[in-house]
Protein backbone atom coordinates (compact mmCIF):
# COMPACT_ATOMS: atom_id res chain seq x y z
CA UNK A 1 0.00 0.00 0.00
CA UNK A 2 1.78 3.80 -1.13
CA UNK A 3 2.14 5.80 1.28
CA UNK A 4 4.35 9.00 2.20
CA UNK A 5 6.47 7.21 5.39
CA UNK A 6 9.65 9.96 5.84
CA UNK A 7 9.78 12.52 8.20
CA UNK A 8 6.02 14.22 9.49
CA UNK A 9 7.24 17.06 11.76
CA UNK A 10 9.28 18.30 8.75
CA UNK A 11 6.30 18.16 6.86
CA UNK A 12 4.16 19.89 9.13
CA UNK A 13 6.92 22.83 9.71
CA UNK A 14 7.02 23.71 5.83
CA UNK A 15 3.41 24.03 5.77
CA UNK A 16 2.80 25.32 9.62
CA UNK A 17 0.27 23.48 9.93
CA UNK A 18 -0.53 20.40 12.15
CA UNK A 19 -0.87 18.01 8.92
CA UNK A 20 -0.51 14.62 10.79
CA UNK A 21 -2.28 15.35 14.00
CA UNK A 22 -0.67 17.53 17.53
CA UNK A 23 3.26 18.27 16.78
CA UNK A 24 5.28 19.13 19.36
CA UNK A 25 8.25 19.84 17.12
CA UNK A 26 5.76 22.26 14.93
CA UNK A 27 4.78 24.05 18.30
CA UNK A 28 8.45 24.43 18.96
CA UNK A 29 9.88 25.25 15.77
CA UNK A 30 6.99 26.89 14.16
CA UNK A 31 8.80 28.20 10.80
CA UNK A 32 10.06 26.06 7.56
CA UNK A 33 12.85 23.48 7.80
CA UNK A 34 16.49 24.37 6.83
CA UNK A 35 19.83 24.45 8.08
CA UNK A 36 19.54 28.33 8.40
CA UNK A 37 16.18 28.32 10.66
CA UNK A 38 14.99 32.17 10.97
CA UNK A 39 17.70 33.82 9.73
CA UNK A 40 17.03 32.89 5.88
CA UNK A 41 15.60 35.52 3.66
CA UNK A 42 12.28 34.06 1.68
CA UNK A 43 11.43 35.59 -1.39
CA UNK A 44 7.74 35.78 -2.45
CA UNK A 45 6.58 32.68 -3.82
CA UNK A 46 5.77 32.58 -7.31
CA UNK A 47 1.54 31.88 -8.06
CA UNK A 48 2.54 28.38 -9.31
CA UNK A 49 4.96 27.33 -5.97
CA UNK A 50 1.72 28.60 -4.24
CA UNK A 51 -0.77 26.39 -6.05
CA UNK A 52 1.60 23.53 -5.89
CA UNK A 53 2.62 23.53 -2.00
CA UNK A 54 -1.85 23.24 -1.88
CA UNK A 55 -2.00 20.46 -3.76
CA UNK A 56 1.27 19.02 -1.86
CA UNK A 57 -0.57 20.09 1.41
CA UNK A 58 -3.99 17.87 0.60
CA UNK A 59 -1.61 14.89 -0.57
CA UNK A 60 -0.06 14.73 2.86
CA UNK A 61 -3.22 15.49 5.00
CA UNK A 62 -4.97 12.44 3.49
CA UNK A 63 -2.25 10.26 2.83
CA UNK A 64 -2.41 9.94 -1.03
CA UNK A 65 -0.34 9.80 -3.67
CA UNK A 66 0.56 11.79 -7.06
CA UNK A 67 -1.14 9.09 -9.54
CA UNK A 68 -3.82 8.53 -7.53
CA UNK A 69 -4.56 12.25 -6.89
CA UNK A 70 -4.54 12.68 -10.08
CA UNK A 71 -7.13 10.32 -11.45
CA UNK A 72 -9.44 11.69 -8.42
CA UNK A 73 -9.28 15.29 -9.56
CA UNK A 74 -10.19 14.34 -13.32
CA UNK A 75 -13.14 11.92 -11.97
CA UNK A 76 -14.10 15.17 -10.14
CA UNK A 77 -14.08 17.51 -12.55
CA UNK A 78 -16.00 15.23 -14.74
CA UNK A 79 -18.95 15.34 -11.86
CA UNK A 80 -21.71 17.99 -11.68
CA UNK A 81 -20.60 20.85 -9.26
CA UNK A 82 -17.94 22.55 -8.02
CA UNK A 83 -14.80 20.50 -9.33
CA UNK A 84 -12.53 21.58 -5.98
CA UNK A 85 -15.45 20.47 -3.29
CA UNK A 86 -16.11 17.73 -5.55
CA UNK A 87 -12.31 16.95 -4.44
CA UNK A 88 -12.67 16.73 -0.91
CA UNK A 89 -15.63 15.01 -1.12
CA UNK A 90 -14.25 12.20 -2.31
CA UNK A 91 -11.21 12.56 -0.48
CA UNK A 92 -13.53 12.39 2.37
CA UNK A 93 -15.65 9.42 1.26
CA UNK A 94 -11.89 7.32 1.45
CA UNK A 95 -12.68 4.46 3.82
CA UNK A 96 -9.49 5.13 5.68
CA UNK A 97 -10.79 8.85 6.65
CA UNK A 98 -13.74 7.81 7.69
CA UNK A 99 -12.80 5.36 10.24
CA UNK A 100 -10.64 8.57 11.53
CA UNK A 101 -13.46 10.93 11.55
CA UNK A 102 -15.49 8.22 13.25
CA UNK A 103 -12.86 8.15 16.09
CA UNK A 104 -12.26 4.35 15.60
CA UNK A 105 -8.57 5.61 15.14
CA UNK A 106 -6.48 8.35 16.54
CA UNK A 107 -4.59 9.30 13.17
CA UNK A 108 -5.44 9.26 8.96
CA UNK A 109 -2.28 6.59 8.89
CA UNK A 110 -3.41 4.33 11.87
CA UNK A 111 -6.59 4.18 10.15
CA UNK A 112 -4.70 2.73 7.07
CA UNK A 113 -3.23 0.53 9.11
CA UNK A 114 -6.14 -0.97 10.99
CA UNK A 115 -8.04 -1.25 7.43
CA UNK A 116 -5.10 -2.75 5.74
CA UNK A 117 -4.85 -5.25 8.27
CA UNK A 118 -8.39 -6.60 7.83
CA UNK A 119 -9.93 -4.98 11.24
CA UNK A 120 -13.15 -3.22 9.41
CA UNK A 121 -15.73 -3.62 7.91
CA UNK A 122 -18.45 -2.23 5.28
CA UNK A 123 -21.42 -3.77 5.31
CA UNK A 124 -20.66 -6.72 7.11
CA UNK A 125 -17.74 -7.26 4.57
CA UNK A 126 -14.28 -7.08 5.42
CA UNK A 127 -12.04 -4.04 3.27
CA UNK A 128 -8.69 -4.02 3.51
CA UNK A 129 -8.44 -1.05 0.81
CA UNK A 130 -8.19 1.90 2.27
CA UNK A 131 -8.81 3.91 -0.98
CA UNK A 132 -12.16 1.99 -0.69
CA UNK A 133 -15.02 4.89 -1.64
CA UNK A 134 -17.77 4.98 0.42
CA UNK A 135 -21.42 5.53 -0.99
CA UNK A 136 -24.48 7.02 1.23
CA UNK A 137 -25.52 4.44 3.50
CA UNK A 138 -22.78 2.22 3.89
CA UNK A 139 -22.24 1.03 7.71
CA UNK A 140 -18.50 1.12 8.75
CA UNK A 141 -17.77 -1.51 11.52
CA UNK A 142 -14.83 -2.94 13.76
CA UNK A 143 -14.39 -6.77 12.75
CA UNK A 144 -16.37 -8.32 15.39
CA UNK A 145 -12.49 -10.47 16.45
CA UNK A 146 -11.36 -6.81 16.61
CA UNK A 147 -13.31 -4.64 19.13
CA UNK A 148 -10.89 -5.40 21.98
CA UNK A 149 -7.65 -4.26 20.18
CA UNK A 150 -6.36 -1.90 22.39
CA UNK A 151 -5.64 0.47 19.40
CA UNK A 152 -9.10 0.46 19.29
CA UNK A 153 -10.61 0.86 22.73
CA UNK A 154 -7.51 3.26 23.66
CA UNK A 155 -8.77 5.80 21.08
CA UNK A 156 -12.74 5.06 21.23
CA UNK A 157 -12.45 5.81 24.78
CA UNK A 158 -10.73 9.36 23.98
CA UNK A 159 -13.81 9.76 21.49
CA UNK A 160 -15.58 12.65 21.53
CA UNK A 161 -18.78 13.70 20.39
CA UNK A 162 -19.90 12.92 16.83
CA UNK A 163 -18.41 16.39 15.50
CA UNK A 164 -19.77 14.98 11.68
CA UNK A 165 -22.96 15.30 10.57
CA UNK A 166 -22.20 13.49 7.41
CA UNK A 167 -21.47 10.49 9.53
CA UNK A 168 -23.44 8.85 12.39
CA UNK A 169 -21.68 6.96 15.14
CA UNK A 170 -22.92 3.69 17.24
CA UNK A 171 -20.83 3.37 20.55
CA UNK A 172 -22.47 0.28 21.69
CA UNK A 173 -21.89 -1.81 18.45
CA UNK A 174 -18.58 0.03 17.68
CA UNK A 175 -20.04 1.20 13.80
CA UNK A 176 -21.29 4.10 11.89
CA UNK A 177 -22.69 4.95 9.08
CA UNK A 178 -21.72 7.22 6.09
CA UNK A 179 -24.89 9.42 5.50
CA UNK A 180 -23.73 11.21 2.48
CA UNK A 181 -21.34 13.57 1.28
CA UNK A 182 -20.40 16.49 3.16
CA UNK A 183 -20.83 20.19 2.27
CA UNK A 184 -17.73 22.34 1.96
CA UNK A 185 -18.39 24.10 5.15
CA UNK A 186 -18.80 20.80 6.93
CA UNK A 187 -15.19 19.75 6.24
CA UNK A 188 -12.85 21.24 9.05
CA UNK A 189 -9.32 21.11 7.07
CA UNK A 190 -7.83 24.49 6.22
CA UNK A 191 -7.43 24.14 2.15
CA UNK A 192 -7.65 26.30 -0.55
CA UNK A 193 -8.99 24.16 -3.28
CA UNK A 194 -9.29 26.70 -5.79
CA UNK A 195 -5.63 26.70 -5.83
CA UNK A 196 -5.06 23.11 -6.96
CA UNK A 197 -7.81 23.71 -9.93
CA UNK A 198 -6.05 26.62 -10.93
CA UNK A 199 -3.05 24.66 -11.12
CA UNK A 200 -4.79 21.76 -13.26
CA UNK A 201 -5.98 24.41 -15.48
CA UNK A 202 -2.64 25.55 -16.66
Amino acid sequence: MARYTGPKSKIARRFREPIFGPDKALERKNYPPGMHGTSRKRGKQSEFAVQLMEKQKVKYTYGVLERYFENLFHKSSAREGITGENLLKFLEARLDNAVYRLGIAPTRSAARQLVGHKHITVNGGVVNIASYSLRPGDVIAVRERSKSLEAVTKSVSGRKINRYSWLEWNPAELNGKFLNYPNRDEIPENIKENLIVELYSK
